[in-house]
C-alpha cells in the first residue's frame, strides 16, 4: 500500500477539475469507472464473501458491500476523484448492475459463480415476440425488478434517518437505480434476445420500430415518475444516456431506425443544452452524427477506439473520455500501460483540451493496482498542456 496525503492530493484534484472546466485544463484528469464488481470476487474488500445474488436480494448486504467497497478505493486507487474519508458523508445507492431495466421488463435475472448477473431474453420465441405489447408497460414502481428497487431505497433512507454512520461518517446521499437508462436498442436486444432483435430490424423494421417506441414510452415514463417522486427537475440542462448495442448496426440503420427514439429521450429530459452519451464497443463511427443531429458534446468510449482519428472526427471542442482497454489493463504490466497511456496520449486525442482518459470501459476485477498506478502517473508527467 502506498503512502498518501489525501489532503494534497484533493487539493490537486480540485484545481485540475477547476481549470478543466473553465477550458484552461493544466493537464489531462483522470477517471476510473469502479462498482462494487472489481472488490467482489476473493477481495481483502470483501471480507464477508457476498456474492451477487445476496448482493441482489439483501438490503443490508448491499449496503455494507457498498461501503466497503468505496472505504477501499478511495483508500488504494489512484484517480482524479477525491481521496480518503469522505469529508461529509457517504453516497449509496441500488445497484442491479446493467440487469435493471431488462427485469422491470419482466426478464429473469441469473446469477453466476465469479461473474455478474445477467437477464434472459423473454421474447426469443417467435410466436411470442409481441407479449410485451399485450401485457402493456410495467408500473414504474411495481413493475419487475422496481418493487425491489424501492424497497431497497426506502432501507437506505431508514438508516440514514436513523443515523447510521460507517467509519464515524453519515450516509450523505441515497439514489434509487432506474433514474437513467442503458438505451432503447440495448435494452431491446435484453428483451427480445439479440441476434433476434437484429433480425428483426433487416427483416421486420415495422416490428424494430414497435418495440423501441414501446421500450422509448416505458423509459420516458419511469423516468419522469421517479423524478417527481424524488422532488428533482423533470427536464435538466443537457441529458446523458447509453445505448452500447448501436456499435453493431451501420450509421444508416442507425439513423433510421434508433435515433429517431434517442431523439424522443433527448426532447423529453433535455433544455436544449450539449447532451452526453455512453457507447462501449466499436461505435465510434456514429459520433459525428451524434454531434450533428443530437447536439452530444461528451462522448463516454470503451474500446476499440482510434483517438487520433475520434479527434478528426469531432473536432476540437468536444469531450472524448476514453483510455487503454480493460483487458489490456488486467494482463499489461506497468510498463506496458505507461507505454500505452503515452500512445494515446500523443495521438491528437488532447487537442482542444477536452480530453479525459479512463479505463475502456469499466474497472473488472483481477486489474493489478500497480497498473492504475502507472496509469495516473503517466497522465500527469505526459498529460500536461
Amino acid at each position: 500500500m502506498r503512502a498518501i496525503d489525501y489532503e494534497r492530493h484533493n487539493a490537486e484534484v480540485k484545481a485540475v477539475w477547476e481549470a478543466y472546466r473553465k477550458g484552461t485544463p493544466a493537464r489531462v484528469p483522470m477517471v476510473l469507472g469502479i462498482n462494487a464488481r472489481y472488490t467482489m470476487f476473493g477481495h481483502e474488500a470483501n471480507p464477508r464473501e457476498v456474492t451477487f445474488e445476496r448482493y441482489f436480494n439483501d438490503p443490508e448486504a448491499m449496503l455494507t458491500r457498498q461501503l466497503e467497497h468505496q472505504g477501499w478505493v478511495r483508500r488504494h486507487v489512484p484517480q482524479d476523484a477525491e481521496m480518503g474519508p469522505p469529508e461529509k458523508g457517504w453516497n449509496v445507492h441500488v445497484d442491479f448492475q446493467n440487469t435493471y431495466e431488462a427485469a422491470w421488463f419482466g426478464c429473469e435475472v441469473r446469477y453466476f459463480d465469479g461473474e455478474v448477473p445477467d437477464t434472459v431474453p423473454l421474447l426469443q420465441d417467435d410466436r411470442r415476440k409481441r407479449a410485451l405489447f399485450d401485457r402493456g408497460l410495467p408500473d414504474p414502481f411495481a413493475g419487475g425488478r422496481m418493487r425491489k428497487n424501492w424497497e431497497f431505497y426506502d432501507f437506505f433512507r431508514q438508516k440514514q434517518a436513523e443515523g447510521f454512520t460507517w467509519e464515524g461518517r453519515p450516509i450523505l446521499n441515497v439514489t434509487p437505480t432506474g433514474l437513467g437508462t442503458d438505451g432503447p436498442l440495448t435494452v431491446a436486444c435484453n428483451v427480445r434476445g439479440a441476434s433476434e432483435f437484429y433480425a428483426d430490424m433487416a427483416g421486420d423494421p415495422a416490428y424494430a420500430r414497435e418495440m423501441l417506441g414501446f421500450i422509448t414510452d416505458g423509459i420516458i415514463a419511469r423516468i419522469r415518475a421517479y423524478r417527481e417522486r424524488l422532488g428533482l427537475p423533470l427536464r435538466t440542462p443537457g441529458y446523458g444516456f447509453a445505448d452500447d448495442a448501436i456499435q453493431s448496426i451501420s450509421t444508416g440503420m442507425y439513423r433510421d431506425l434508433v435515433m429517431p427514439f434517442h431523439r424522443r429521450l433527448i426532447e423529453a429530459f433535455s433544455e436544449g443544452a450539449p447532451n452526453s452519451i455512453h457507447l462501449c464497443g466499436d461505435a465510434t463511427r456514429h459520433f459525428r452524427p451524434l454531434r450533428d443531429e443530437l447536439n452530444i458534446r461528451s462522448f463516454d468510449t470503451g474500446f476499440p477506439v482510434d483517438f487520433g482519428w475520434v479527434r478528426g472526427q469531432v473536432g476540437p471542442g468536444v469531450e472524448v473520455k476514453g483510455g487503454p482497454s480493460v483487458m489490456f489493463l488486467q494482463a499489461a504490466s506497468p510498463g506496458q500501460v505507461r507505454e500505452e497511456v503515452r500512445r494515446i496520449l500523443a495521438s491528437g486525442i488532447t487537442e482542444g483540451g477536452r480530453f479525459t482518459l479512463r479505463e475502456g470501459n469499466n474497472l473488472p476485477p483481477g486489474v493489478p493496482i500497480e497498473n492504475l498506478w502507472a496509469m495516473y502517473e503517466t497522465a500527469k508527467e505526459y498529460g500536461k498542456y
